[in-house]
């Protein structure tokens, strides 16, 4: 396999002075979704800030504790928190979630997320956030940096959802890795096929209807679906040398427990977030490695040529604290947002 590019230098992180803060003392910046539309995001620069969070979480001054869950067992909602500590921006990020009807059984599914910003290294709040494409932002960089460093040589990458998170796959995507010849997409909803033919611009993307058939032909396996998923690319469809990410639904279990190689974002992380996973038993195979290492040279994205890869993409607040400092400094930087009395 040829080597990965390089990754592209991320932006420098200029320390805001006091006299510089966000908001003045006893004042909240709020940033809604109305407010971050617009901004002149470059998937290129955003897939290098999410490296770099993931290199630093090994380099020293990061951490990622794992997130807490609260999953209503008759799947009424679903909510999760997380916090962390990007050591590259000096940000500390506190991220809320929230869904209701998650499994859009009762067609009346709600979502509401968050995140609250702080500068560590002066003390300072930076903003309150909406992340309604931040994290989907966040996790198509990081699905990008997976299929990159598992299958380099890839030509041709499948991905199964149309929602938020299939609507920003393939447009991260062809930024990681723009010798991609063939794009397809699978799924049931003619607006959200619709929306995945439009994300990449001057890219025709495909719609398939047979995912056994281009499952098999697929070099990169996009699992983005949904819980609402009706179909799932199964482990003997795949073909020899492909990798499947998931980082929603769309990929069977059985490609996690039948991969000739198993790599995630952070293991304790998936053994948090990934009960459908488990076997019958309440097993989960073993990980070989994890991205930071990976990005840093330190465990290969593969051992052979032929192997069969699956890669975990579980959120991690480090990215959000990263992406989220960028997009704030971006958004500040425009005159955007607005201050509320707050403390």
């Amino acid at each position: 396999m040829r080597p990965r590019t390089d990754p592209i230098t991320p932006p420098n992180k200029e320390k805001t002075p006091m006299s510089q803060t966000y908001a003045p003392p006893g004042q909240l910046w709020l940033l809604p979704q109305s407010q971050q539309e617009g901004l002149d995001l470059d998937h290129r620069q955003v897939i290098a800030v999410v490296e770099q969070a993931y290199r630093a979480l090994r380099e020293g001054g990061s951490n990622n504790p794992v997130k807490t869950i609260i999953d209503d067992p008759g799947h009424h909602s679903l909510s999760y928190s997380m916090v962390a500590r990007d050591g590259g921006s000096g940000t500390v990020c506190f991220k809320a979630v929230y869904e209701f009807d998650p499994r859009r059984s009762r067609d009346s599914y709600r979502f509401h997320s968050f995140v609250f910003l702080v500068d560590d290294t002066t003390g300072a709040p930076i903003a309150l956030m909406d992340v309604v494409k931040l994290g989907p932002l966040r996790s198509s960089a990081t699905t990008a940096l997976f299929a990159r460093a598992a299958c380099p040589d890839a030509r041709t990458a499948l991905v199964v959802g149309t929602g938020v998170q299939g609507q920003a796959a393939l447009p991260m995507l062809v930024a990681a890795m723009p010798e991609l010849e063939r794009l397809q997409v699978f799924g049931t909803y003619p607006d959200g096929l619709r929306a995945v033919q439009d994300s990449v611009d001057g890219r025709e993307v495909e719609i398939v209807k047979d995912l056994r058939g281009a499952a098999g032909e697929a070099d990169i396996v996009i699992g983005a679906s949904g819980l609402s998923a009706t179909e799932e690319v199964r482990r003997d469809w795949m073909k020899p040398g492909s990798v499947a990410v998931l980082l929603g639904y769309g990929v069977h279990a059985d490609v996690c427990h039948g991969a000739d190689y198993r790599i995630a974002t952070d293991t304790a992380q998936m053994h948090a977030t990934c009960d459908d996973l488990r076997g019958e038993d309440g097993s989960l195979p073993s990980v070989d490695a994890q991205l930071p290492d990976i990005l840093l040279g330190l465990a290969p994205a593969r051992r052979h040529r032929d192997d069969v890869v699956f890669a975990y993409n579980s959120g991690m607040a480090v990215t959000d604290a990263a992406l989220g400092r960028y997009i704030a400094d971006l958004a500040r930087a425009d005159g955007r947002g607005e201050k509320v009395n707050f403390w």
